[in-house]
């Protein structure tokens, strides 16, 4: 019995002697999240996370960095021909030199190609509707 009293004196002499050397700090909350005032950097840190937690994933859905060599090559060789196609076009509706001024009608469309002090202007009108679209094309 006599230990045990000698113990809890010792240990509340040892408490005693070192409270005064015991500090404390203020606690500050700091967001996270850069939407509530959060740091950027760590914007890229919570959707990785959240992303790996979602348990809502098709499971059918591919892997965006899976890419599909043949159909990557489909798109491209559509993309190539569209593109020729309206190169072609626009060549043998314009001439070599491209929109020259004048009023040319293509379609249901009218359009008016005119020089402006600040480029060409080029008034589209759908004949169907009368709704008109202005571009201006400016001078380099």
């Amino acid at each position: 019995m006599k230990k045990l009293f000698y113990s809890f004196v010792f240990l509340t002499l040892f408490y005693l002697a070192n409270a005064g050397a015991v500090a404390a700090q203020d606690m500050v909350y700091q967001a996270r999240n850069p939407a509530f005032g959060g740091d950027t950097f760590n914007y890229q840190w919570l959707q990785n996370s959240a992303q790996s937690q979602d348990k809502l994933k098709d499971p059918t859905a591919k892997d965006p960095m899976e890419r599909d060599a043949l159909q990557d090559f489909k798109e491209n060789l559509n993309r190539q021909i569209l593109n020729q196609l309206s190169r072609q076009f626009v060549v043998s509706q314009f001439g070599e030199d491209g929109l020259a001024p004048g009023s040319y009608t293509i379609g249901d469309y009218q359009i008016e190609v005119t020089e402006g002090g600040s480029g060409i202007n080029i008034q589209i009108t759908d004949t169907l509707t009368g709704n008109q679209t202005t571009v201006t094309v400016p001078y380099y």
